[in-house]
């Protein structure tokens, strides 16, 4: 296609590149049908097994879920650690001078800061014109970006319009970058489906064709950043990037993460909803910052164009795209693949609706859409399967953590609620019993320990959000309604946890046990 006037170049030819992949194109001794299955046939048989011990063997399934009902608070426990560790640093980050921090830590194989160019993709379907600007805006904001960034617009052709209106954003925010342009996924390609994944894959393989290949930027200074359309990256967020791939001696091997926080529209949801995203917040900066967890990368982050390259890019029928991008990339550089913190937290948009029905069942969407990552766990058994080369403990790290919050979410939360709720329901004698004892009962003590561990903790979490929001607007103040809703959202934590994080969960995995896909939905955010 010939290149487009106004600052944009359109980066569409249907022909003469390669679409993305499917992440079924691999060997595998073991069907990929049966390998999604896992996470819930794991779920059902947990549901099986907690039925049948509480009718034959009640004490077995309370001592089980017990034991899950501690680790599980012991898990908020280190989140709570983890999250004071990273509030530090982000302290400190905050204040570092990046030219300077270069300058004290450039060794003989590292380039020089003024090599570096960044690509931003921005995948979007149906995001308002405002809701762009507001990002092209933020992005613009890196004080190098007139020399050093690119941005790419990734429309979907199945968004009508949306060449017209991409190309209104580059001719306005045309002396903003060193270029913007945008691409348009054609609709209905072999082994996608319509995602976010496969709209980057068609987007990052256009960049590198005519502006890679074409000569105007160089693959191993390269940086791509993969964002949501209403990413607000703090301001630093690009300069700390450019520093750290500079004197990286692996940069081609590393992604790097910044912290999310749900946050740009904070004072626009309900304070349930609040509630909810304050312990998602809570637990990626958690993630990020516990020397015990292996991170992964969530919703925005970045690599360099040659590990893109080299990893094939994303595949198109792949609805976890963040975790999909690193596991694929992980084998594909068999296993010296890691992730990089960098503590610069970015704002991103929360799920909202017009009515408090709506605001919840697009809650519940969201989460089912980020739990079809459960299918990441047979992905990486079938890589494990066709790359003996990589060594099985090395391999099995990565499962674990992947499989860990999967299951944990799934099989084990039944474990632990109704492996102890039916019990105690069909066994009332075993109620009086546990009553009667106390705490001179280690099922009891164990269950009300990790209940109100959790309890406390979650306060403990919540607060710490409220201590990072940005100020509530002058002519929005608290109301005596929300307030209450507040409180009451503390003792309902339960109830919104199993609304909007194991019921969404099980859907996905059982779905995926069943072969029924999930098509892609944009969330509404504004």
């Amino acid at each position: 296609m010939p290149l487009l006037s106004g600052g944009g170049r359109h980066l569409n030819a249907r022909s003469g590149v390669r679409q993305a992949t499917s992440s079924t194109d691999l060997p595998s001794r073991v069907p990929q049908r049966v390998l999604d299955g896992i996470p819930g046939f794991l779920a059902w048989l947990a549901l099986l097994v907690s039925l049948v011990l509480a009718i034959e063997a009640p004490y077995v399934i309370l001592v089980l879920a017990s034991f899950i009902g501690l680790y599980s608070a012991l898990r908020f426990l280190l989140a709570g650690i983890a999250n004071f560790i990273g509030l530090r640093r982000i302290r400190a980050w905050e204040r570092q001078d990046w030219e300077v921090y270069w300058q004290q830590h450039a060794g003989p194989h590292a380039l020089t800061l003024d090599e570096i160019r960044h690509l931003v993709l921005i995948p979007n379907f149906g995001e308002s014109h405002a809701t762009l600007v507001a990002t092209l805006v933020n992005l613009a904001r890196y004080p190098e970006a007139r020399e050093q960034m690119h941005v790419v617009l990734a429309m979907e052709e199945a968004e009508e319009g949306s060449p017209a209106k991409a190309q209104r954003l580059c001719d306005a925010f045309a002396d903003r970058f060193a270029g913007i342009h945008y691409s348009v996924h054609p609709q209905n390609l072999p082994c996608e489906i319509q995602c976010k994944s496969a709209n980057l894959a068609w987007a990052a393989r256009q960049a590198n064709q005519t502006l890679v290949e074409g000569g105007q930027l160089k693959l191993d200074t390269l940086v791509v950043t993969s964002m949501d359309a209403d990413t607000l990256w703090d301001p630093r967020y690009f300069s700390a990037l450019t520093c750290l791939f500079a004197l990286h001696p692996q940069r081609h091997l590393r992604f790097w993460q910044a912290p999310i926080r749900y946050h740009a529209n904070i004072w626009d949801i309900s304070p349930p909803m609040r509630l909810i995203n304050a312990y998602s917040t809570a637990f990626e900066l958690a993630y990020l910052s516990a020397p015990w967890w292996l991170p992964l990368p969530m919703s925005s982050w970045s690599l360099s164009m040659r590990l893109l390259v080299d990893s094939d890019y994303w595949d198109g029928d792949v609805i976890a795209d963040e975790w999909h991008m690193f596991i694929k990339s992980w084998f594909a550089r068999e296993g010296q693949v890691r992730l990089e913190r960098i503590f610069l937290p970015f704002a991103a948009h929360a799920t909202t609706g017009r009515t408090l029905r709506e605001t919840v069942v697009n809650r519940y969407l969201q989460t089912l859409r980020h739990a079809w990552g459960s299918k990441e766990v047979g992905y990486i058994i079938a890589q494990m399967l066709a790359r003996p080369d990589i060594r099985f403990g090395v391999a099995f790290q990565l499962l674990f953590r992947v499989a860990h919050d999967i299951l944990l979410a799934g099989a084990g939360w039944i474990l632990l609620t109704v492996g102890s709720q039916v019990t105690l329901l069909l066994h009332p004698d075993i109620l009086r019993e546990l009553l009667e004892l106390n705490v001179r009962s280690p099922v009891f003590l164990a269950l009300q320990t990790g209940f109100l561990l959790v309890s406390t903790l979650c306060i403990v979490l919540w607060a710490q959000d409220v201590s990072m929001r940005p100020p509530r607007p002058a002519d929005r103040p608290q109301t005596l309604k929300e307030r209450a809703l507040t409180l009451a959202s503390f003792p309902l934590m339960l109830i919104l946890a199993l609304v909007f994080v194991a019921l969404p969960t099980l859907q996905a995995q059982t779905r995926l046990m069943l072969g029924i896909p999930l098509q892609f939905r944009v969330t509404r955010k504004d």
